[in-house]
């Protein structure tokens, strides 16, 4: 089964690698936005690294929808230290959780411009799905973004 994902993880990487040469070409992309970093799979549960290499080059390392990539985006992105403020004042955990695993959109999105995280956050280490302790601690950590 590991073998089974791993494969299929190169070939998601690969057909991506390919759509960003074409989006740069035909010029929908900027050549230093496809220039971007690209980071392994995850190994970590630590949210703070987790974040910065595959939130912030959007969200930014604050939260606050101002990272690298985001002035190439069709969509303004979200300040993430405002989800409970713009909740009621209670955070939203459950919604964070659907966006990141790719069972909810984000609302105010045409389309689904942002990825969905999940798979890449459930790669699996040995025979220990560590996915859902990433993805809890992910939105654990963005809670504790949110201004007061």
């Amino acid at each position: 089964m590991k073998a089974y994902l791993l494969a299929f993880l190169r070939k998601l990487q690969r057909i991506a690698g390919l759509a960003a040469a074409v989006a740069v070409v035909s010029g929908l992309i900027p050549l230093s936005v496809a220039q971007q970093p690209k980071y392994p799979a995850v190994e970590s549960v630590d949210a703070r690294p987790i974040f910065r290499a595959y939130c912030a080059s959007c969200h930014g390392v604050d939260g606050k929808g101002h990272g690298s990539v985001s002035p190439a985006l069709k969509s303004r992105v979200p300040d993430l230290t405002l989800l409970a403020r713009r909740s009621g004042g209670q955070f939203p955990a459950a919604r964070v959780r659907n966006i990141l695993e790719g069972r909810e959109a984000p609302s105010g999105h045409g389309s689904r411009e942002m990825p969905i995280w999940g798979p890449v956050f459930h790669h699996v280490d040995g025979d220990v799905d560590m996915g859902h302790v990433r993805v809890e601690n992910l939105v654990k950590y963005i809670e504790s973004l949110q201004r007061k």
